[in-house]
C-alpha cells in the first residue's frame, strides 16, 4: 500500500462516503474526514496539512491567497515526487518506520492507540478503564493513521520510549474557515515554505536515536520534521493486507525545543523555554480561550502564545473575510502514561478589532476573578476541595451560553454590565443553593459566617473591595461612590 497512490482516506462527500487518495482532498466535493475514531480524524488533518506543506506549500501570503481554490491536478503532480517515501509495507523505506527494519517480539497492533492498555496492565489484569486486546489486527489504512497518531502524539511509554515532539498528548488547534470543504480547512493551516526547498523524510535516512541522551534541537532538522517526527522506533508486522503486530525498540528521537505550528505554547515565566499546551480533562470552554482561541494581552503575549497557524490565518485575511471561521481544539488529556479524556471542541474565531478583543479578554478575566470570590465564600460551606472543583465546572458551564451570546456584541460597551449581571445571578444562585440548605439547623456562629460571606459576595459584585474594583475595571464600568456601600443589601 502506497499512501499517495492508493485510495485509503475515508471522507464524506456531496454524494456520500468514500475513500480517496491524498490528492483528492483538493476537490470541491470532499466535505470532511470520516474515520471511525475522533483522534484519527484529528491526526489525519495534521498529516494532510504536513503533506501539503511538504509537496506544494504557499511561499507567502500572496501565494496563499492566489491558490485558495482547490487544484487536484496540481497537488497530484506535486505529490507524485514524494511517493517513494510513502510505502506502508515492503522491503524498502517504510512510512514512519525505522530504516532497515527492527527485529524482536511483536506487540499487538492496538499499542498504536493511546487509549490502549500496555503489556504490564494486561498481565496484571488492570485494563478495566484503559482496554487491551480491542484490535488484534488492523486493516492497512487504520494502521497507517494510527501509526501517524502515535508518532505525533506519543505519551510516556516506559523506559526509553520517547514522547512526541510536543510531549505526551499535545493540544491541537486547527482553523476551519467554515466553508464546508475539507480543502479549505487544510489550506488554512498550511505554513509558508519556499517552493522547491529540498526535504528528506526522517524514515528515509538512518534513525537518530538517543541511547546516550542525545537530543534533536530544531537546528538539527528541518521545520517540516514537526509534522513527521519519529520519537518511537517502530516496525509493522503484516500478514497479507492486515497488520497483526508492531515491533518497538526504545530510544527513538529525543526532540527538544521544537515549536509545532498547530499547537499553542506557554512559558512558566518570562525568559523560560516555550512548552506545548496540553488538554485538561473536561469540557473546553471560554475559560480556556486566552492563549489558545484568543491572543493574550500584550504583557502576557510572551507567556501564552496561540498556535502559529492561528496567528498566520488572522494575518492572511481581513476581519470581514474571517466571518464564520472557527477553531477545532482537540487532543488527549494525559496523566503521565494514563489517558484521562479526549477533547474535541469547536470554538468561534470572532472577527473582532483590538477594542472588541480587549472587552472579551476582560469578560473572561472577570469571570475567573469573581469565581475566586465565590469559591472563597463557599469554602465556609462546602469545605472539600473536590466539591469546590465540581462547582467551578458548574460556574463556567452555566455561564457559557450567555458568554457566547454576549461576545458577539463585543463592539457594544454595554456588554460589560450585561455580563456582570449574568455572573451575579449565577453566583448568588450557587451560593444560596449550597449555603442556605439546612440553615436553620446550623449553629448560630455558622449562620453569622454565612450571612457575612454572602454580604462580601454582594459587595464584590457591586464594585467594592479589591476584586470588585478590578472586575469593574475589566468590564469598563464606573466605580461606585463609597457612600453606596451601605445600600448593598444582604
Amino acid at each position: 500500500m502506497n499512501l499517495l497512490w492508493n485510495s485509503w482516506i475515508p471522507v464524506r462527500t456531496l454524494v456520500g462516503r468514500r475513500c480517496v487518495r491524498p490528492s483528492e482532498v483538493a476537490s470541491p466535493w470532499v466535505e470532511a474526514l470520516d474515520w471511525p475514531r475522533a483522534d484519527l480524524n484529528l491526526a489525519c488533518l495534521e498529516f494532510l496539512i504536513g503533506l501539503v506543506a511538504a509537496a506544494d506549500p504557499p511561499e507567502d501570503a500572496e501565494d496563499w491567497e492566489v491558490r485558495r481554490e482547490p487544484d487536484m491536478e496540481r497537488l497530484s503532480a506535486r505529490l507524485e515526487a514524494l511517493a517513494p517515501a510513502f510505502d506502508l509495507l515492503g522491503d524498502g523505506p517504510r512510512f514512519l518506520q525505522e530504516l532497515g527494519g527492527l527485529e524482536g517480539e511483536p506487540n499487538p497492533p492496538d499499542m498504536l492507540f493511546i487509549d490502549s492498555a500496555g503489556a504490564n496492565a494486561v498481565k496484571k489484569n488492570a485494563d478495566l478503564m484503559v482496554h487491551g486486546g480491542r484490535y488484534p489486527a488492523l486493516d492497512l489504512p487504520t494502521a497507517a493513521m494510527a501509526l501517524y497518531l502515535l508518532q505525533s502524539h506519543a505519551p510516556s511509554g516506559g523506559a526509553g520510549n520517547r514522547t512526541s515532539l510536543r510531549g505526551g498528548g499535545p493540544m491541537v488547534t486547527l482553523v476551519d474557515p467554515g466553508t464546508g470543504r475539507l480543502w479549505d480547512m487544510i489550506w488554512a493551516n498550511v505554513p509558508y515554505r519556499p517552493q522547491g526547498e529540498p526535504y528528506t523524510f526522517p524514515w528515509m535516512r538512518p534513525a537518530r536515536t538517543s541511547e546516550r541522551g542525545e537530543v534533536l534541537p530544531p537546528d538539527a532538522g528541518d521545520p517540516l520534521d514537526a509534522f513527521f517526527a519519529m520519537p518511537r522506533r517502530l516496525w509493522l508486522v503484516a500478514e497479507g493486507d492486515v497488520v497483526t503486530g508492531v515491533i518497538q525498540r526504545p530510544w527513538g528521537g529525543n526532540y527538544l525545543g521544537w515549536v509545532h505550528p498547530l499547537t499553542p505554547y506557554y512559558r512558566v515565566k518570562e525568559g523560560a523555554e516555550l512548552l506545548p499546551v496540553h488538554p485538561r480533562p473536561g469540557r473546553f470552554s471560554y475559560r480556556n480561550w486566552l492563549g489558545v482561541v484568543m491572543a493574550s494581552t500584550e504583557q502576557n503575549r510572551q507567556l501564552r502564545q496561540r498556535a502559529k497557524a492561528v496567528e498566520t490565518y488572522e494575518d492572511r485575511l481581513p476581519l470581514a473575510a474571517r466571518r464564520g471561521a472557527s477553531l477545532l481544539v482537540g487532543g488527549w488529556a494525559m496523566n503521565n502514561m494514563q489517558p484521562m479524556d479526549f477533547t474535541l471542541s469547536r470554538q468561534p474565531l470572532l472577527p473582532l478589532n483590538n477594542l472588541g478583543q480587549a472587552r472579551v479578554r476582560g469578560m473572561i478575566e472577570a469571570s475567573e476573578l469573581l469565581w475566586g470570590v465565590l469559591r472563597s465564600t463557599l469554602r465556609l460551606v462546602v469545605g472539600e476541595e473536590s466539591a469546590l472543583d465540581a462547582l467551578r465546572e458548574d460556574w463556567f458551564t452555566a455561564t457559557e451560553e450567555t458568554f457566547d451570546r454576549l461576545v458577539r456584541h463585543a463592539g457594544d460597551r454595554a456588554v460589560g454590565a450585561d455580563w456582570l449581571a449574568a455572573l451575579r445571578r449565577k453566583a448568588l444562585s450557587m451560593f444560596d443553593r449550597e449555603a442556605l440548605s439546612g440553615l436553620t439547623e446550623r449553629p448560630i456562629e455558622d449562620v453569622q459566617l454565612i450571612v457575612k460571606a454572602r454580604q462580601i459576595l454582594q459587595q464584590s459584585f457591586a464594585g467594592f473591595g479589591k476584586p470588585g474594583a478590578e472586575t469593574f475595571r475589566l468590564l469598563e464600568l464606573p466605580l461606585p461612590e463609597r457612600k453606596a456601600r451601605a445600600e448593598v443589601q444582604v
